[in-house]
């Protein structure tokens, strides 16, 4: 398996590359608007071809690329089933598990953070690895006040999906704020300050609701436009318009077109 980790610096948020060596195919979660030709360029300098992009939950804080990815490319969008994206072309949900080649991610429903999220487990034949999306951070976790949030939930989820499994399963989250890249069920089971260290349900849901965090400054333009799988809607300010005006032409049309032009 080919694995890479990228980072979106606005937004500090983390897509995984994963692909499957014996058969090319390979999926980016949980992509980026404005990073997107960076993640292609990646791919190029892999010898490889993006397949799918596949997402976590409707982001808040950023548009997705996967729309402007599959203009780019004809990749295919996954999302959860539950969400019912007319805009997708595949769902996952839980028990069913999503092949890309010879590799298996299993969807697990973890909602809290939104109510439809999920994560994605994967075995790598050594050790287990977890896409855990916004729901478990590094020493933290995903916010629960907007998007059907609710920390009850998302209690549950951490607690009940993530930390029973192995300690040593790997954790690569959707974001971190302080430049770090990996965690691990163990680590975060003793040393989270918001579930960590076996704290109550109740305990963590005054955290929760204490935090007074700032209203995201995308939520506007991007709830509705990752509606859309990355359709950039009218009202996107102008300082964010950038990545939405440079959507360019699927590849197979600019194949013909080039072709065209050298004919």
């Amino acid at each position: 398996m080919i694995f890479r980790q990228l980072f979106e610096e606005d937004s500090s948020t983390y897509t995984y590359l994963l692909a499957c060596e014996e058969t090319g195919e390979c999926v980016l979660i949980d992509p980026v608007i404005d990073t997107a030709e960076r993640d292609l360029a990646t791919l190029n300098d892999l010898g490889l071809n993006l397949t799918y992009t596949l997402e976590t939950h409707i982001h808040a804080d950023h548009l997705t690329g996967a729309l402007k990815l599959k203009a780019l490319t004809n990749s295919q969008i996954v999302v959860p089933a539950m969400d019912e994206l007319p805009c997708a072309d595949l769902g996952v949900q839980e028990g069913t598990a999503f092949k890309v080649g010879n590799i298996e991610l299993h969807p697990l429903f973890t909602p809290g953070h939104t109510g439809t999220h999920h994560a994605y487990l994967l075995d790598n034949g050594m050790q287990h690895v977890l896409f855990t999306g916004d729901a478990l951070l590094i020493e933290a976790c995903g916010r629960t006040d907007f998007q059907s949030g609710d920390a009850v939930k998302l209690y549950k989820s951490i607690t009940e999906k993530f930390f029973t499994l192995p300690d040593e399963t790997l954790v690569y989250p959707a974001h971190d704020y302080e430049g770090r890249q990996i965690t691990t069920i163990g680590q975060e089971k003793n040393r989270n300050p918001r579930v960590g260290d076996n704290r109550p349900q109740d305990e963590f849901v005054d955290i929760m609701h204490g935090l007074d965090l700032p209203y995201p400054r995308k939520i506007d333009f991007a709830v509705p436009g990752n509606e859309l799988c990355g359709q950039c809607p009218d009202d996107v300010p102008e300082e964010y318009r950038g990545p939405c005006d440079t959507i360019s032409l699927p590849m197979t049309e600019k194949r013909l077109r080039k072709s065209g032009d050298q004919g």
